[in-house]
């Protein structure tokens, strides 16, 4: 959940009237007055497919600001777009586009749900101010990272680190990032490319916000059902106030909003709205209950230095993301890798470096192995390449070329010491392939009829030139057709038990030469053709001329 800038709902009577006032007008539009509970296991199996066993947030703290007691219009009023209303009613620009842009793609993939982008825009008000205020770039990503505190169990809930403080800059415990507040952990499951940027970026809105949609629509959830909405809200935070909050700010968006510029979105009360990761959090009340107004101060009476609460642990800010220290590794866009046997790979392996807060890395370390059983290597015969990321964060492999070995294998791309980052790509390496077949001599097939010919037909099958091995080759007597079959005449093979056969299956040895089987002419004299082709297509014909027997002269 966003950091808690401000106060959280203990703000006095006036906080308390509103909120009294926000409860009555939630019950007026059918809205539960309380919800079932505190987000316990039952609201979760209720909902069906709950999206984690822990709130997408972690519970961290939210601002508590309720919505001011006079509606943009009227109820039942038109919830158009007003061009203009009250500050609180306007959402920066690129953000109400992420929640409309959300809302679009969750009518497209799952209409079921019924996602309205008024409910993002509850959550977005609560969890972070709107992206405080609004301060994202022209991408939809916010200026600085907004990262919630610690959750290290001192006030919140505890949870270790999980992505080594790739999002959220913390290798001990988690912290919830980003506009609408996803913990690392859950954002691993259901983050989102919301601008087609080819990343999944917790800092942008509109990746958040897609993100946000789909985890409020899982399992069957039909958010235009009361108690479905009610499950869902409190699958993002644990809390009966949470979702007193976000139904309050759902019910004032529902009723007219407009678009007001980026960065001129109004801050919830105690928010600086300035650049630092995260403000340091106040621990969450144990209670929902309003806290009694404080006694005013006779005028002339100095104010009381205040006495730190030792029951409430301190909290520690978060630091400030480096700009050098590695945060992820990326594919940079490798295609498939194939390779013929002893041959080399026509695409290299490519990563891409980022830092913590996702731009882009140079001088990364990266270590490329090849793993499994095989023998292809990169130059110079290794199996490992160590290179730095350029300025552009990316880093290529050196030429990988195949061995003789066939079949798949893996390449590893490493990256990142104290938490390293892997990549891990599929090879595969396939036979050669006889692209071509010929003689090895040109000697002229002639034999004389009833006899057999006295030269044997000599093949080679070859892949660029390299002899290939183990290749099938189909060797038949051929008519002179326009499309050839068998001839029943002429020269013939004889198989085992001496029978006369036109057709032969035979294999090339292992410098891809074949020396065909004697030839018998046959007692018809012509010309003849022998055909020879491989399963790649490779042919060879071969003419086998037959002459007439010499007549012998009569005795006298």
């Amino acid at each position: 959940m966003a950091a808690q800038f401000g106060h959280r709902l203990r703000r006095g009577a006036t906080t308390a009237a509103v909120a009294a006032a926000a409860v009555a007008a939630l019950s007026a539009s059918q809205a539960p007055a309380a919800p079932q509970a505190d987000g316990g296991a039952g609201d979760r199996a209720a909902a069906g497919a709950t999206p984690s066993d822990e709130a997408a947030t972690g519970n961290s703290p939210y601002h508590t600001d309720l919505p001011p007691l006079a509606t943009p219009n009227k109820p039942g009023a038109s919830v158009n777009l007003p061009v203009t209303g009250s500050a609180e009613a306007g959402i920066p620009a690129s953000v109400l586009a992420a929640y409309k842009k959300a809302e679009q793609e969750l009518a497209g993939t799952d209409a079921a749900c019924r996602l309205p982008w008024q409910l993002l825009a509850a959550i977005g008000k609560v969890e972070s101010g709107q992206a405080r205020g609004g301060k994202v770039d022209a991408n939809g990503t916010t200026l600085s990272p907004i990262l919630g505190p610690a959750l290290n169990g001192q006030g919140f809930a505890l949870i270790k680190d999980t992505d080594g403080g790739a999002y959220d800059s913390d290798a001990t415990h988690d912290r919830a990032v980003g506009p609408m507040q996803f913990i690392p952990s859950t954002w691993a499951t259901w983050g989102q490319d919301g601008n087609g940027d080819g990343r999944k970026d917790p800092n942008n809105i509109y990746d958040a916000a897609l993100a946000a949609g789909r985890y409020l629509c899982a399992g069957t959830r039909d958010l235009s059902l009361a108690t479905d909405l009610d499950r869902a809200v409190l699958s993002y935070n644990h809390s009966t106030e949470y979702l007193r909050t976000v139904r309050s700010w759902f019910e004032y968006y529902k009723r007219g909003t407009h678009e007001v510029p980026d960065g001129t979105g109004v801050l919830p009360a105690g928010s600086s709205g300035g650049s630092s990761s995260s403000p340091t959090p106040t621990p969450s009340p144990s209670t929902n209950s309003p806290s009694p107004s404080p006694s005013p101060t006779p005028p002339g009476t100095p104010s009381p230095t205040p006495t730190p609460d030792p029951s409430v642990p301190p909290t520690t800010p978060p630091p400030t993301p480096r700009p050098d220290v590695f945060g992820s590794l990326e594919n940079a866009g490798t295609g498939t890798l194939q390779a013929t046997a002893g041959e080399e790979f026509d695409r290299r392996i490519a990563v891409r470096a980022r830092n913590t807060q996702g731009a882009l890395l140079a001088k990364v370390q990266v270590t490329f192995t090849v793993v499994g059983d095989t023998d292809a290597r990169f130059a110079g015969g290794r199996t490992t390449a160590t290179v730095a990321t350029a300025a552009d964060g990316t880093a290529s492999a050196p030429a990988l070329t195949a061995g003789e070995k066939t079949g798949s294998f893996k390449v590893t791309a490493v990256a990142g010491t104290t938490k390293p980052r892997t990549l891990t790509y599929t090879a595969s390496v396939t036979a050669r392939v006889a692209d071509t077949l010929t003689r090895t001599d040109g000697k002229a097939m002639t034999a004389t009829a009833g006899d057999a010919f006295a030269d044997r037909v000599t093949v080679t099958t070859t892949y660029k030139g390299t002899g290939v091995a183990g290749t099938a080759v189909t060797a038949t007597m051929i008519t002179d057709a326009e499309t050839p079959a068998e001839n029943d005449k002429g020269p013939y093979f004889t198989d085992a038990d001496g029978k006369a056969v036109r057709t032969l299956d035979l294999t090339t040895g292992d410098d891809g030469l074949l020396q065909l089987p004697e030839i018998k002419a046959g007692d018809t004299a012509g010309t003849y053709k022998l055909r020879l082709t491989t399963a790649s297509g490779a042919t060879l014909t071969v003419e086998l001329k037959v002459e007439a027997a010499a007549e012998t002269a009569p005795e006298a």
